[in-house]
């Protein structure tokens, strides 16, 4: 990979985060986009968040990192503990990599340029995927994707809109696992609502996109970009 990974990092403990964080920014593969000492906040903030890859202290009071890692629904994670009990919970949700505290660099980095080889396994070459649709199994490639939307009929399916007007209904799937499976650099979550391709975007502006499709009027159809989900979007289509 060219680029860093962008990467979060959870610590209930100031100092430990504090140290962590200090470590992150010694390795030049990695970015820290944001620390958090809170795993309620974590979760809360990270759906807003571009980022790659996730290092979790695992013992924390409420809820650890193994229960936050779930509900990550796929992102790559890389714990942290000082005691080895939790490894074989930690692999069950397939973690890159298991740290020991106290952490060394060089521990830290080898587990960093795991991660960045299963991250570029997942990405390289892979064109469509196959999801459970209204039409049975289907392949949905991505150059061909325009739009997911919640159905208004039930909220855990989602509605897929293609470019030659094609319409899917995507049965019982949730964004943060479409957003674990869809090329990130390609499609973007732009409210609580809506992923659409990057591609697609013609203007924009603080909490509107306008795209180039067109809608039942011959209008360009227009996307609400919402506060939560504005700086991620603006890093995707960053120039």
């Amino acid at each position: 990979m060219n680029t860093k990974l962008k990467c979060l990092i959870l610590d209930d403990e100031l100092p430990g985060l504090t140290y962590l964080k200090m470590l992150c920014e010694q390795i030049p593969e990695l970015e820290v986009v944001k620390a958090f000492n809170s795993p309620d906040v974590f979760l809360t903030e990270s759906a807003g968040l571009d980022f790659d890859l996730c290092i979790l202290d695992i013992e924390m009071p409420q809820m650890n990192g193994i229960q936050v890692a779930a509900l990550l629904q796929g992102k790559p994670v890389i714990f942290t503990t000082a005691h080895k009990e939790y490894a074989a919970e930690a692999f069950d949700l397939e973690a890159v990599d298991f740290v020991r505290k106290p952490i060394q660099l060089e521990r830290l980095q080898k587990a960093v340029q795991k991660a960045m080889k299963q991250i570029a396994n997942s990405k390289s070459g892979k064109k469509f995927i196959h999801l459970n649709t209204d039409k049975g199994k289907s392949l949905i490639f991505f150059d061909q994707l325009c739009s997911i939307k919640a159905s208004a009929i039930d909220s855990r399916d989602k509605d897929a809109l293609l470019k030659d007007g094609a319409k899917l209904r995507l049965k019982n799937i949730s964004f943060e696992k479409l957003q674990t499976i869809l090329p990130p650099n390609k499609f973007c979550r732009i409210n609580k609502q809506e992923i659409i391709a990057i591609d697609i975007v013609q203007h924009f502006s603080f909490d509107q996109i306008t795209s180039n499709l067109l809608n039942e009027q011959n209008n360009p159809q227009m996307f609400y970009l919402s506060e939560v989900y504005r700086n991620a979007f603006l890093e995707k289509v960053k120039i």
